[in-house]
């Protein structure tokens, strides 16, 4: 479990030798500066996996929502924290000819869903997504950006943002 852990931490350490369990002959002749260094050892490696177990957010717990495909122009389906570890999105529907208006994605990562009518996610200085039903964009971080209907139905879609590792 402990391996586990540290290497979901991003990192391993290579202090697992260090661990080892004497016979009562081998304690002998071991110095006490050795066992405190085993010791120290052991302890650090539980309190690392401890702060990285805590990676997990406690609050956030497996949730429905139902959305709601009438008539209102933005629905909020995740708010983030603590509801999520970093994750929000929502639901949205643009009328024919509007926009959401520039944005930036800040630190985090964007990803629309279509789900119906047609449009454009306009990336700032860059490159224009087209977008119709069962398409998905994504945006990476610190990109701005803005979402245009250009069609001549209302155009539904869901967004996800999440802050990257």
């Amino acid at each position: 479990m402990l391996a586990k852990t540290l290497s979901t931490c991003s990192f391993r350490m290579r202090l697992y030798p260090a661990l080892t369990i004497w016979s009562k002959e081998e304690m002998n002749t071991k110095s006490v500066l050795g066992m405190s260094l085993i010791l120290s050892t052991g302890l650090f490696l539980v309190i690392v996996s401890c702060a990285c177990a805590q990676i997990k957010d406690p609050k956030a717990k497996p949730l429905v929502v139902e959305l709601n495909v009438g008539s209102i122009d933005y629905q909020k389906i995740l708010a983030g924290p603590p509801q999520t570890v970093s994750m929000e999105s929502g639901l949205v529907t643009l009328a024919p000819a509007k926009s959401v208006g520039k944005h930036s994605t800040k630190s985090y990562e964007e990803a629309v869903i279509v789900l119906a009518g047609s449009g454009e996610m306009r990336i700032t200085g860059g490159q224009t997504l087209k977008l119709k039903p069962n398409v998905v964009a994504y945006c990476p971080p610190m990109t701005e950006h803005d979402v245009v209907n250009t069609g001549s139905v209302p155009m539904r879609y869901l967004y996800v943002v999440a802050k990257p590792k």
